[in-house]
C-alpha cells in the first residue's frame, strides 16, 4: 500500500472513531429520554455501535429480571425495622 492509501485509510478510521465517540457521548441522553438508540443514524451505519446498543439493551432487559416482582409487604418492613439497632 502506498503512503497516500494509508493516509486515506487512517483519515477514514479517525472519522469513524470520531462519529462513534460523538454517538457514545449522546447515548446516556438517548437512553434517559427513552429513545430507541438503535434507530440513531450513526448506529444504522456502524456495526460497532450497533453491537454496543444491542448489548446495552440486553443488559437492561436482564437487569429488569433482577428486580422483585412485588414490593415487600409492610409487615416485612416492620420486621426489618425491629431488627435494626436504635440510635441513642
Amino acid at each position: 500500500m502506498t503512503d497516500a492509501n494509508n493516509d486515506h485509510l487512517n483519515s477514514l478510521n479517525n472519522a469513524a472513531h470520531d462519529g462513534c465517540a460523538e454517538f457514545q457521548a449522546q447515548l446516556p441522553e438517548l437512553i434517559g429520554d427513552n429513545q430507541d438508540a438503535s434507530l440513531h443514524p450513526h448506529v444504522q451505519g456502524c456495526a460497532n455501535c450497533a453491537e454496543l446498543v444491542r448489548d446495552l439493551m440486553y443488559i437492561a432487559q436482564q437487569a429488569k429480571l433482577l428486580l422483585p416482582l412485588h414490593d415487600p409487604s409492610p409487615e416485612l418492613w416492620n420486621k426489618i425495622e425491629a431488627q435494626l439497632p436504635t440510635k441513642g
